[in-house]
């Protein structure tokens, strides 16, 4: 079996060193990474300017792009081979419910899932993160399951794993995603120079966060694996939609 990783902490965090170790006991794995931390960067890809790819002395690739770069530019034309299982992380910090829309680590996982491969995210839900090695035997394990019973279609999995020794996790529960409280407000400084800067506030808290979350997985001491779908088609609203613009939305003289 032949595994791309990657991650959104670069090429040098330690998550992805973990992450590599542990698979490559099953598999064959090649890892194309960011070249510094691009956390939050979502699925954004460049497209203003090409892209280079390096080879680090501890033998991973990096790209001087974003995490769905890395792995747009493995599977579409830099790798002579097509990847059976995209893996990503392991992050440095959770993407447990809204997280999962900004994360870098989901959207190198998502990018493989759009080319047609399996995808895994999968993320250590402290930061900084000590036990990256629980997180690596949790991807193990769902990687030999995947190698033993490949699912009949694809699927892209979000997980998240408590920072725990792995005698101290309880389990993995399939869980839907939870949802945050509205995040803090923006922090505001003024430089000396008199420009007023403003920084991203903090996540909010857990709001939906039931036993059957990510969130509670988390707290119950699980590691959470959850299915994502990508469709962001609103299917029960179509007919709603229509009947709201009307057959006169559009006026006659602009047709």
């Amino acid at each position: 079996m032949k595994i791309l990783v990657s991650n959104d902490d670069g090429y040098a965090a330690p998550g992805i060193a973990a992450l590599a170790k542990a698979l490559s006991a099953v598999a064959d794995v090649t890892v194309v990474a960011p070249e510094r931390d691009r956390s939050a960067t979502s699925s954004s890809i460049t497209v203003d300017r090409p892209l280079v790819i390096r080879q680090a002395d501890n033998g991973f690739y990096y790209v001087d792009g974003t995490p769905a770069d890395c792995v747009h530019i493995a599977v579409s034309g830099w790798l002579d081979w097509r990847p059976d299982l995209v893996v990503s992380g392991i992050n440095n910090g959770a993407n447990l419910g809204d997280d999962t829309i900004y994360s870098g680590t989901v959207a190198a996982a998502i990018e493989g899932f759009l080319l047609g491969i399996p995808g895994i995210a999968v993320s250590l839900t402290r930061k900084p993160g000590t036990h990256f090695e629980t997180a690596a035997q949790v991807a193990l394990s769902l990687v030999e399951l995947f190698r033993r019973e490949r699912p009949p279609a694809p699927w892209l999995l979000n997980v998240n794993v408590p920072d725990v020794p792995l005698d101290a996790l309880k389990g993995l529960r399939t869980v839907r995603l939870g949802k945050r409280h509205q995040a803090e407000p923006v922090l505001r400084t003024t430089r000396p120079d008199g420009i007023v800067e403003y920084r991203i506030g903090p996540a909010g808290k857990a709001a939906d966060a039931g036993p059957d979350t990510d969130f509670g997985a988390i707290e119950a001491g699980y590691a959470s694996v959850t299915p994502l779908s990508i469709d962001l088609t609103r299917f029960d609203a179509l007919h709603e939609v229509g009947k709201w613009l009307g057959p006169g939305t559009i006026p006659a003289e602009a047709r």
